[in-house]
């Protein structure tokens, strides 16, 4: 059992329920999509060079770290054949694990587990191209540690961001979160939307990591 591993670091959640919170990220090779405005595309291709590791190497450096939430990313991490084989173990070291996923891949087996991870699901919008490979089924599984995020590119991406919202009543299942595609959609058009139409519970977010840092900074 390996796992291809194109980066690992120590940082601060940069968005989901987390943000601001120290964790440890894993970053995994490819992905089965292809977001028009993906800033991890040097990630996503099969030969993008990367680190072969057990689940025991990558326990190991995580709790090295002394960092006690681990947030697995990519590419796409459900892709990696014994994700959930790496999750349990770091479950039982007393790791919180969350997994960051494209919305693209079933997450029932590892959501209706014993060791169970938290969840923060993309939901890709029209300005993504990726809209039509959205796996909604999984929404059944959701529980309130989780969060489905919707990156908006444009105004008609955040008209279907509220048109999904509601159609599957995600603020009662989960955390609920949008943002803008950075350096594309103003904040304030997000704020606007959401007062306006009275959405209590959504949360507007902003990647924290591309304030701190330059947007296109790694290892951060």
């Amino acid at each position: 059992m390996s796992f291809e591993v194109v980066e690992k670091f120590v940082s601060i959640n940069g968005e989901g329920l987390r943000a601001g919170e120290p964790a440890v990220f894993i970053r995994f090779r490819g992905c089965c999509l292809a977001c028009g405005y993906c800033d991890t595309m040097w990630a996503n291709s099969s030969d993008a060079p990367c680190e072969y590791m057990s689940a025991e190497q990558i326990e190991r450096y995580v709790l090295s770290t002394g960092i006690t939430n681990v947030t697995l990313t990519g590419g796409e991490p459900l892709l990696q054949k014994d994700i959930g084989e790496l999750c349990e173990r770091l479950i039982d070291s007393g790791i919180s694990v969350e997994i960051e996923t494209n919305g693209s891949v079933d997450i029932s087996e590892l959501a209706e587990g014993e060791k169970r991870p938290v969840f923060t699901l993309d939901y890709k919008l029209p300005g993504s191209g990726m809209e039509s490979k959205m796996l909604t089924s999984n929404y059944e599984y959701l529980k309130k540690g989780d969060s489905v995020k919707f990156v908006c590119s444009d105004t008609r991406d955040l008209e279907r961001a509220g048109e999904i919202i509601k159609g599957y009543s995600l603020k009662d299942r989960c955390g609920v979160l949008i943002s803008p595609v950075f350096g594309q959609l103003d904040p304030k058009e997000i704020v606007k939307y959401i007062t306006d139409n009275r959405m209590n519970g959504v949360r507007l977010q902003l990647q924290l990591h591309k304030y701190i840092w330059a947007p296109d900074a790694r290892g951060v």
